[in-house]
């Protein structure tokens, strides 16, 4: 692999991030416009439509007068949600260039230290969201995942962010495509789940604009299904990785303890929600202790732990 760094190509990606940063906050502001106005003003577009009523039910049936009508919402409303999913589109294809420029200005994967492994997961978190959206309804989860993957890009870019270059030896391996991609699928998936069971906690009952709590749960049992076996898989090759650079397995790296912990806390939700049949909130504590044990691996271990992973090059 070549040393040498396209400054051109790494100052691109810079600057994809930050028009990123700005296509996930309009996408955010879009996404709350649709859940403060967006489902009264499609149903209000919906009663405009007209249904013949009688009264007497004869010939000479007079039509009933109409009931009050609510104060329509803004014409515009109905044009936010759908400008929402464009904005995260568009925020998701520039997450994903510059990624790619990251990667080509190297020479290799772009997830070598913490800042380009953070872009990496909220990519991850919005993609996850986003292919979720063309299959299930849930879009009202829009403003949370995209202010979260907002948030998470402005903190790598503030705190984590390093010169493009290259990386340490035990980083130049086919196992970084294999073992940290499948941490990154995994871990935007569980963040999807994460915000739903935030949603769960948070929402009061008369809350009329967000999702059941039933759907949200729904939505977080579904991204945690998907996700777990992917993390499954990405500890099996982390341990694999692990033998063949460091000549074990298993080691007692803070790492290694906190992704096991991490898959523990997982597999304890989906064993009880299973075979206990919990359900509800003590479900969704669960997984948003599993979700914190996660968030830790992810990046506290980084910052606030050493060992052999420290060569994460958190500045």
């Amino acid at each position: 692999m070549s040393a040498e760094v396209d400054a051109g190509l790494a100052t691109l990606s810079d600057q994809l991030i930050l028009a990123t940063v700005l296509l996930y906050v309009f996408a955010m502001i879009a996404y709350a416009l649709d859940l403060a106005f967006g489902r009264s003003a499609t149903a209000s577009a919906r009663a405009k439509q007209p249904v013949p009523v009688t009264v007497g039910g004869g010939a000479d049936s007079a039509p009933a007068e109409a009931a009050p009508a609510e104060k329509a919402p803004p014409a515009w409303a109905v044009w936010a949600g759908p400008a929402a999913v464009g904005l995260s589109w568009l925020g998701w294809a520039t997450n994903l260039a510059s990624l790619l420029t990251r990667g080509l200005a190297v020479d290799r994967w772009p997830w070598g230290n913490m800042y380009e492994f953070v872009v990496a997961m909220c990519f991850a978190a919005v993609s996850a969201f986003l292919f979720m959206q063309l299959r299930y309804p849930v879009r009202f989860l829009g403003a949370f995942v995209t202010v979260a993957a907002a948030l998470g890009l402005g903190f790598a870019v503030r705190y984590l962010h390093v010169q493009a270059g290259p990386v340490v030896p035990a980083l130049n391996s086919y196992w970084v495509a294999i073992h940290v991609s499948a941490a990154i699928v995994a871990s935007g998936l569980f963040i999807v789940a994460g915000v739903s069971g935030i949603l769960y906690l948070v929402r009061k009952d008369t809350a009329v604009r967000l999702p059941s709590r039933q759907d949200l749960e729904r939505v977080a049992h579904r991204a945690i299904v998907i996700g777990f076996p992917i993390w499954t898989f990405a500890v099996i090759a982390g341990a694999l990785w692990a033998d063949k650079a460091w000549g074990r397995y298993w080691g007692w790296d803070p790492k290694e303890i906190w992704a096991f912990i991490t898959w523990i806390a997982y597999a304890a939700y989906l064993h009880a929600r299973a075979t206990a049949g919990w359900k509800g909130k003590a479900a969704m504590i669960v997984q948003l202790v599993a979700f914190a044990c996660l968030l830790f691996n992810l990046v506290g271990v980084n910052i606030f732990l050493g060992g052999l992973h420290s060569y994460a090059e958190v500045p």
